[in-house]
């Protein structure tokens, strides 16, 4: 009896809502399906286990329930959110049990996910609930069909990379409020992405023009956490980072986001100390080493750089810059982690001329570049 009044009561405290990626979410008092699920975990016997599951999952399907009745104001603090197509698969893992032990094992994690959090010291991901993110990428390789262009993101800049890159790599590698240096802002990618996840993000570049475009840019994006989005005209190899961070009271950031030329495929500037404009290969990757000195004293240890990189063709010959930089940085103390691959079908450089370019890949004897690189290294 005293399970049924609790049901009874809970039924009171679900909410139904909609997520923008047409997921349906579940907004629970967090201590009455704690209590729930604890006396169900009392009953002794399978078959009466299931029925209170069975119970359990028609109250959760029932989304005509009268607003008024839901969550009362006293009880919004205890709030918890949780997918119904993730939160029924578990029930009917449950019900699918063929032993009382293994229902209750399933019970007893699901009630643990519940009430607990789990997270680890680099990201927000509540590892007991690790099935709501599917979202997050954790494969090598990546197929994605175009770049987002949603809120402030435009593809006006020559060279930028897909928002998606940023984004998976801040949800991975660092919690809100934690601090993202990107040392070739360009178009400002990565601090859009920073207001939007709440990162404090500052962002380095050369060219002063490119630098105000992308400010404006930054400033357009919603800034709901209130955080840091700061844009610096200076050269990364040599800029003084240390006071930087001074004039925000921290020493460390605790995520590098290097997003470089790939050498002389697009001339940014006329600037000599702009990198796409090294003489060669030897003078990038010297240029490109000094970035990622200058950078290195101010990461956090133990914690994330990530290269975005694509590799070159020039007279008839590939050129592996991508593993040229990533030799570069474990000349420092880093460790590789990761290589991504990552596809992207058209760059500005080959639009509308795909025919063309199928045409001296034949005549050529090479293929075409449908490809880059994302590198992710830990600093030791």
């Amino acid at each position: 009896m005293e399970i049924y009044n609790a049901e009874k009561s809970f039924s009171k405290s679900v909410e139904i809502k909609s997520t923008p990626y047409n997921m349906v979410m579940l907004t629970l008092n967090k201590a009455k399906i704690v209590e729930l699920l604890s006396e169900i975990e009392k009953i002794t016997d399978l078959s009466s286990l299931k029925n209170r599951i069975l119970i359990l999952k028609s109250i959760l399907s029932d989304n005509k329930k009268d607003k008024e009745d839901l969550f009362k104001s006293e009880v919004k603090v205890d709030t918890i959110y949780l997918r119904r197509d993730i939160l029924f698969s578990e029930l009917n893992q449950i019900l699918e049990s063929q032993t009382f032990e293994r229902a209750k094992y399933y019970l007893k994690r699901l009630e643990e996910s519940v009430k607990n959090v789990k997270t680890n010291k680099i990201n927000d991901i509540n590892l007991l609930r690790w099935k709501e993110y599917d979202d997050i990428i954790t494969d090598s390789l990546w197929i994605l069909d175009k770049r987002d262009s949603s809120g402030a993101h435009l593809g006006w800049y020559w060279g930028n990379f897909i928002p998606q890159i940023p984004r998976q790599m801040m949800l991975r590698y660092t919690k809100k409020g934690d601090w993202v240096l990107d040392p070739f802002l360009g178009s400002g990618t990565t601090l859009i992405e920073c207001r939007r996840l709440g990162r404090n993000g500052i962002g380095i570049e050369l060219n002063e023009k490119v630098a105000k475009e992308a400010k404006k840019l930054i400033d357009k994006e919603q800034n709901k956490d209130g955080i840091i989005s700061d844009v610096i005209i200076g050269d990364s190899r040599t800029i003084d980072i240390k006071s930087i961070l001074s004039n925000y009271k921290i020493d460390k950031f605790q995520l590098v986001i290097l997003h470089p030329p790939y050498h002389d495929i697009i001339k940014f500037s006329n600037d000599a100390k702009d990198i796409s404009n090294a003489n060669n290969i030897e003078e990038f990757l010297k240029m490109f080493g000094e970035v990622v000195n200058n950078i290195s004293l101010y990461l956090e240890k133990e914690r994330y750089l990530v290269l975005v990189i694509g590799d070159k063709y020039s007279k008839g010959e590939w050129i592996p810059l991508g593993f040229y930089c990533m030799q570069e940085i474990l000349k420092r103390e880093y460790l590789l982690k990761s290589i991504i691959v990552k596809n992207f079908e058209e760059t500005r450089g080959k639009r509308n001329q795909k025919e063309l370019w199928r045409y001296r890949a034949l005549a050529g004897g090479f293929y075409i570049f449908k490809h880059e690189y994302i590198m992710l290294f830990k600093k030791k």
